[in-house]
């Protein structure tokens, strides 16, 4: 998990002002005051004072609700000191490792099709999905999906394959040190209960496979996601922990 962990913490810095503040670094982005865009990572193994954890809740005063987010084994004793300074659990989500040896790819369902979007109109049919399906009121930024195609990240949008219509999609980030995070996995009311999650997320995690990567997860948010991504291969590894002052 130690190696997951680096991951996460890699990935929470990019882009972000960062301050390492005792056994945690935190986390700034300077365009946002969206708690999950700020937010520490302890060091593995962690074992903070009392006078660490405030520092760091003090950091985030008058910038945003403290918070935290890591694998729950790599720094339990950091978890039991949090809890006792009033942190409390905000989530606990499992993550959801699958090997490339484990990966079971399904068919997808019959009169659809997956393909990597390239055009204008696919990348604004698959954001259009996945808003849909996740029940976000914004405007699809499709400057910004053919941003994060341009970086490394991967997408695969589902459509139907005789009239078009938008049906799913999904993401992956770009492979760093062997591994990748497979995110966003939505799909339409009118398309579901037919596979095609399960067809997205194996889409998603061959490819991520095929880049050179042996550590692929995620994290579901529910019972029924998990039950999805089992199907795939993937199996439970550890728990996303986090944590907000109350």
């Amino acid at each position: 998990m130690s190696a997951l962990q680096a991951h996460i913490r890699r990935a929470a810095a990019s882009g972000r002002a960062t301050e390492q503040i005792g056994p945690f670094l935190a986390t700034f982005s300077p365009s946002s005051d969206n708690p999950y865009l700020n937010y520490a990572v302890p060091d593995d193994g962690a074992r903070p004072t009392r006078a660490d954890v405030d520092a760091l809740t003090e950091a985030y005063r008058g910038r945003n609700l403290p918070r935290l987010e890591f694998l729950a084994t790599t720094s339990p004793a950091a978890e039991k000191l949090l809890l006792e300074a009033g942190y409390a659990v905000e989530r606990r989500i499992p993550v959801m490792l699958c090997p490339p040896d484990a990966l079971v790819v399904p068919p997808a369902p019959d009169g659809i099709e997956l393909l990597v979007p390239d055009s204008d109109v696919d990348l604004e049919g698959m954001l259009t999905a996945q808003h849909e399906a996740f029940e976000d009121t914004t405007a699809p930024d499709v400057a910004g999906a053919r941003a994060w195609l341009a970086k490394g990240g991967l997408s695969v949008y589902a459509r139907d394959a005789r009239t078009g219509e938008p049906a799913g999609g999904g993401s992956a980030e770009p492979v760093v040190d062997g591994t990748a995070e497979v995110a966003g996995i939505a799909v339409r009311t009118a398309f579901r209960r037919r596979g095609l999650g399960a067809a997205l997320t194996a889409w998603l995690t061959g490819a991520v496979h095929e880049r050179g990567a042996h550590t692929v997860f995620l994290t579901p948010a529910g019972v029924d996601e998990q039950r999805l991504y089992a199907r795939v291969g993937y199996r439970p590894a550890d728990d996303m922990l986090h944590l907000r002052l109350t």
